[in-house]
């Protein structure tokens, strides 16, 4: 008997995803985003988003790129597949300065999700957020289990300024 491959779907910016495949596996990728990963246990369903700014749109337009909406539309999308609120356990990754700035958006988005689990009730299961250095993550939501590896910053090229060695170059 040969085990089935599983299926990866990647969750990018803005998007949520819903599964209770056993064969599926969620991932994304994170700097300064968060995703958060909610499963029902019983019905083993689970999901995936991936916001990029906290709280609510402030033009009130119900933008996904926002957490608000982004964990509004994660928890109704479970809700209508049979998931039950009261069982809900979250693990909330990403947030990160990457960029060295003082943007404080990773710090943000990270605050406002800690705070939207606590507020709604969710139980806590892990989080990796803040640092310097992106994540990748991948969730199987019909086997609860969260993976996450920090990537490695690349190193940043300088150019290197040299004068024209002879007539064969040409500047432009």
């Amino acid at each position: 008997m040969h085990a089935t491959p599983a299926r990866t779907t990647h969750v990018m910016q803005g998007q949520t995803q819903v599964s209770q495949d056993p064969n599926e596996v969620l991932t994304s990728i994170l700097g300064s985003c968060v995703a958060a990963c909610v499963r029902d246990p019983e019905r083993r369903i689970g999901g995936m988003n991936h916001f990029l700014l906290p709280g609510s749109d402030p033009r009130d337009s119900g933008n996904v790129r926002y957490g608000a909406k982004s964990m509004e539309d994660l928890i109704n999308a479970l809700l209508r597949k049979g998931a039950d609120r009261r069982r809900l356990e979250v693990w909330l990754f990403g947030g990160a300065n990457v960029l060295g700035t003082q943007t404080g958006v990773g710090a943000a988005n990270s605050a406002f999700a800690m705070e939207f689990v606590k507020t709604e009730g969710f139980t806590l299961r892990g989080s990796d957020l803040g640092g310097t250095l992106g994540r990748r993550i991948r969730f199987t939501p019909f086997k609860g289990t969260a993976q996450v590896a920090l990537m490695q910053k690349a190193p940043i090229e300088k150019p290197i300024a040299r004068k024209p060695s002879g007539p064969d170059i040409e500047l432009f």
